[in-house]
């Protein structure tokens, strides 16, 4: 046999065995990398229910998706925060001094009903002169809806003003402010009862005026009036006007809703009585039960140290006069327009002697020496005070 007869067997044979052992080497890998990819199974013994054998049960453990329910339940978390303001501060000091004021008949059946609020631990309150006219009774309502009898101490028609006075304990005493130094834009509140059932309502505005007259319509005129938009309406009348101080700085008198036309119609005008001219009059009916009312005859406007400098004017407080009425205790004095008094007898007009108090704190016929500036000169006049016919 030659060579070339004994290689090609041999060769065979050695391509034989390669290909087998590749073939065994590739069954052994894909075994092994199968059994490490592939769960093992896990045997457990399943018993029978008649128990007459046991066998091997291989069970494969599959994981499965949990399912969460949806939660309908919506928590809401509330946060309580207090917030205080001037206007909340000066409220809560001022509505225990308000009350409601009811005008009983003879019948006993309620009238009319008005506000009113409360100036003095002796039970002294003020209320406007119409709400109490033609009253057999009096009562107040005060802000916790206890009721108690109220006794007309006095009356003045030509201010609309009128003193009762109810039995203490009080649940509270409002303080008067000086209305001479209030400012067009300044923060008013109206407190009140509209229309008698709605007690201690509550409304915002702003001094629209200050000095305003307003024409009644019965033959004279209130003076005095501050002007404000603060929404005021039936059965306000008599509550107060405070400022942002907690301070009464104005009885709340009447609204106007329309022009002497007849036609026009308008809102936000409403007009108070100043608290300077609350308190000379009340306190002349206290004392005396009725208002006997100098009389100077001048028309005018309060001087401050604001108006003084804005005007250039030579001095900071007093009292600067528009107009002198013929005939009148200034006119016989010799006051004219353009004067400006700055004291009477004693008493400097400022910030803690409004003109008003002091004017009404004589009586007419008294004769007095009031200090004028007349163009930067300081002089002395006499005036014999007259007494005004309304």
């Amino acid at each position: 046999m030659n060579r070339s007869t004994l290689t090609f067997p041999l060769v065979f044979i050695v391509a034989l065995a390669a290909a087998s052992g590749a073939l065994t080497g590739g069954a052994a890998v894909y075994l092994a990398v199968r059994n490490s990819v592939t769960p093992t199974p896990t045997s457990i013994f399943v018993s029978s229910i008649d128990s007459l054998k046991s066998v091997s049960t291989p069970i494969i453990a599959v994981p499965t998706s949990t399912i969460l329910e949806p939660n309908n339940e919506i928590s809401l978390a509330t946060k309580s925060i207090e917030i205080t303001t001037a206007i909340t501060e000066a409220v809560e000091l001022i509505s225990p001094s308000v009350v409601t004021v009811l005008n009983i008949s003879r019948n006993g059946t309620e009238q009319g009903s008005g506000s009113g609020v409360i100036l003095s631990d002796n039970g002294y309150l003020l209320t406007n002169d119409h709400v109490i006219a033609g009253h057999d009774t009096l009562s107040v309502v005060f802000m916790d809806g206890e009721t108690a009898q109220a006794t007309l101490v006095g009356s003045d028609a030509y201010a609309d003003i009128a003193v009762l006075q109810v039995q203490p304990p009080l649940p509270g005493v409002a303080s008067l402010g000086n209305s001479d130094v209030l400012r067009p834009g300044e923060t008013v509140i109206a407190i009140g009862s509209p229309l008698g059932d709605f007690k201690n309502t509550v409304t915002v505005g702003v001094v629209s005026a200050t000095g305003r007259t307003v024409d009644t319509g019965m033959g004279y005129q209130l003076e005095d009036l501050i002007q404000t938009d603060a929404a005021i309406n039936q059965g306000n009348s008599g509550g107060p006007l405070v400022n942002l101080a907690g301070q009464v700085i104005g009885l709340n008198t009447l609204i106007v809703r329309g022009g002497s036309s007849g036609r026009l119609v308008t809102e936000g005008l409403g007009f108070a009585v100043a608290s300077n001219t609350m308190g000379a009059i009340s306190k002349q009916l206290i004392e005396n039960g009725r208002v006997a009312r100098p009389y100077l005859g001048i028309t005018w406007e309060s001087v401050t140290p604001r108006i003084s400098w804005v005007y250039n004017l030579p001095v900071e407080w007093g009292i600067y006069i528009n107009r002198v009425t013929s005939g009148s205790a200034a006119d016989i004095a010799g006051l004219q327009a353009g004067d400006i008094i700055v004291k009477m007898d004693d008493t400097p007009l400022d910030g803690d002697h409004p003109f008003i108090n002091v004017l009404m704190s004589h009586q007419p016929g008294d004769t007095i020496t009031a200090s004028i500036v007349r163009e930067q000169d300081l002089r002395t006049v006499t005036i014999t005070l007259g007494e005004s016919q309304h």
